[in-house]
């Protein structure tokens, strides 16, 4: 193997891992409203932890795929398409605004490129 065709190995290794901590980080940042709401120390707790459970569950996949990536590729992808499920639903209920596409590309985008990266990864091992 020639030092040329190991930089990419790297690349695909390390792109949807560091993709995927700044990802999950990205969402918990969303949760950081329940401070404004006044809920008190045990509200505050109780609401943190439950606008954190997507990033609770990202978090065991991304261990989980740290080692076996084909889990992290089917599984970031299918958040991607469940995400972009979600704001379809929402257009279609509450009529189409501009800003649901930005919310499906920052979420639902990332979600797949991480997932496809993982994949590609993954193919490259097998």
């Amino acid at each position: 193997m020639n030092h040329k065709s190991a930089k990419p190995n790297k690349f695909i290794y390390w792109t949807p891992r560091i993709l995927s901590i700044i990802f999950i980080l990205f969402l918990a940042l969303f949760s950081l409203d329940v401070f404004e709401m006044g809920l008190g120390f045990w509200g505050t707790t109780a609401a943190l932890l439950i606008h954190n459970i997507p990033s609770f569950v990202l978090t065991a996949i991304l261990i989980i795929s740290w080692k076996y990536e084909i889990v992290g590729g089917i599984t970031f992808v299918l958040a991607g398409l469940i995400y972009a499920t979600f704001v379809s639903k929402t257009a279609i209920t509450t009529g189409f605004e501009w800003y649901y596409v930005a919310w499906a590309v920052q979420i639902s985008g990332v979600a797949f490129i991480v997932g496809i990266l993982f994949l590609i990864g993954w193919k490259k091992k097998n």
